[in-house]
């Protein structure tokens, strides 16, 4: 059994091994990483050996982590060993492991949108859909509440209102945001639990953008990923990203970005507070978002395009079109669910 994990921004850690009587043996650990001194290789190895295959991630981490003792670990660590074996055993997967598509569903209006998500979601998880990343396109401007938020703390719903945006919420946490038909680029990835097995959640953050952070790179953009869930530049912050795991297997991670932006719009619309901004060394939200036009000079359909050209050269992927059965399911979940006054003020 064979597994490969390229550490980001590190070292590629690799694990040959088999299973015994449900337990691990045989391990051979190697890569291009450094590590001094040299035997505290087969130490760790040494420390994997017997331990259960189906054992909690912590168990192996616990292992390999007393094993290591006071060796100088350069381009990897005990995580990225346990990750390895995890691939090994196939209990996680790699990008390489996956066929992906470009789901392609057209204009949508909010609430449509979070329907989607979640019935994409449903359907990977389910095995009826392989893995899936999809660009939303917007029918009308929209602000879209996080699952744990306060309606009446984060919108002021007569501004919006009067700015013809529609508000509902996601079933994922995190933050408000706002969008305007070609002003926002937002995508979503609809992965099998496994590509992030043994990941905490702030790394599955950045494991499943570094692909877009890539891409802006490429486009000339200094981008870069700020824990938990923030994609910067020098300029200040381009976009934020949320996540929701479900119970069938499946991991829904989605990310908004400003293309451009009416800042007095947003800023009159959404209720930022200053104790959010506390710890960002802002004082004002409208200068907290450096949209991508104004960095790139690309349309936000080059930009777009570019980003999919990254994805589609590191991963790959078929497009495709809505199929007529995800659509009506769509539908119906976004009339009686994200359309109801229940679900918006389920936190008031």
């Amino acid at each position: 059994m064979h597994g490969e994990f390229k550490v980001p921004q590190g070292k590629l850690v690799v694990a040959d091994l088999e299973v015994t009587d449900g337990k691990l043996a045989n391990i051979r650990l190697s890569g291009d990483f450094f590590l001094e001194p040299e035997d505290a290789l087969g130490r760790m190895s040494d420390a994997l050996e017997g331990l259960p295959a189906d054992a909690p991630v912590r168990v192996y981490e616990d292992a390999v982590e007393r094993a290591r003792q006071d060796a100088v670990m350069v381009g990897f660590d005990p995580h990225s060993i346990v990750i390895t074996v995890l691939r090994a055993l196939g209990r996680s997967s790699s990008w390489a492991d996956h066929q992906f598509e470009l789901l392609d569903t057209g204009l949508q209006h909010p609430a449509m949108q979070m329907a989607l998500d979640e019935v994409i979601t449903r359907q990977v998880g389910d095995g009826q859909r392989p893995p899936t990343l999809r660009v939303w396109e917007w029918a009308s401007n929209a602000v879209i509440i996080g699952s744990f938020q306060s309606l009446s703390n984060e919108v002021d719903l007569e501004a919006a209102a009067r700015h013809d945006t529609t508000v509902v919420r996601r079933i994922s946490g995190g933050g408000a945001m706002f969008v305007e038909p070609g002003n926002t680029i937002t995508y979503s990835l609809y992965v099998p639990a496994t590509l992030v097995e043994g990941m905490s959640f702030v790394e599955s953050y950045a494991f499943l953008d570094a692909w877009v952070i890539r891409a802006l790179r490429e486009l000339g953009v200094e981008a870069s990923y700020v824990p938990i869930n923030d994609i910067v530049s020098p300029g200040g912050k381009i976009g934020g990203a949320a996540q929701k795991r479900v119970s069938n297997g499946a991991v829904l991670h989605h990310v908004t970005m400003s293309y451009d932006m009416d800042a007095s719009k947003m800023m009159d619309i959404l209720r930022i507070g200053r104790e959010k901004l506390s710890d960002k060394g802002h004082i004002s939200a409208g200068k907290r978002v450096d949209p991508l036009r104004s960095q790139t000079g690309l349309s936000r359909a080059e930009v777009v395009d570019a980003m999919l050209q990254s994805f589609k050269s590191s991963y790959g992927f078929s497009r495709v079109a809505l199929d007529e059965s995800t659509r009506q399911a769509a539908e119906e979940l976004a009339r009686s669910k994200y359309e109801d006054p229940a679900w918006l003020n389920r936190v008031p």
